[in-house]
């Protein structure tokens, strides 16, 4: 089980991003929130931050090969289309 944090995962996401100046690939996500939280979340928990961080229109998950994503914060009046919506 992993160590108890106080900082919920998808603020140490976006706090990332921040310092990235609002772009990452997944697998410096994964590199940076080990060195903030001194353990690596599992691919499920971050699976789930960064679905519920989409979902509230704050970040933007692109595929690029099947196994990298390509991360960005979402501007301002900026809005992504689902999967076969026009």
């Amino acid at each position: 089980m992993a160590p108890w944090n106080a900082i919920p995962l998808r603020n140490l996401i976006m706090n990332i991003l921040d310092k990235r100046k609002g772009v990452i690939l997944d697998d410096e996500l994964e590199r940076a929130l080990k060195k903030e939280m001194g353990s690596e979340p599992s691919a499920a928990e971050l699976n789930h931050a960064l679905m519920q961080l989409e979902i509230n229109g704050l970040i933007h998950v692109n595929q690029i090969t099947k196994t990298k994503r390509h991360i960005e914060v979402a501007a301002e009046g900026t809005e992504f289309l689902a999967v076969d919506e026009d």
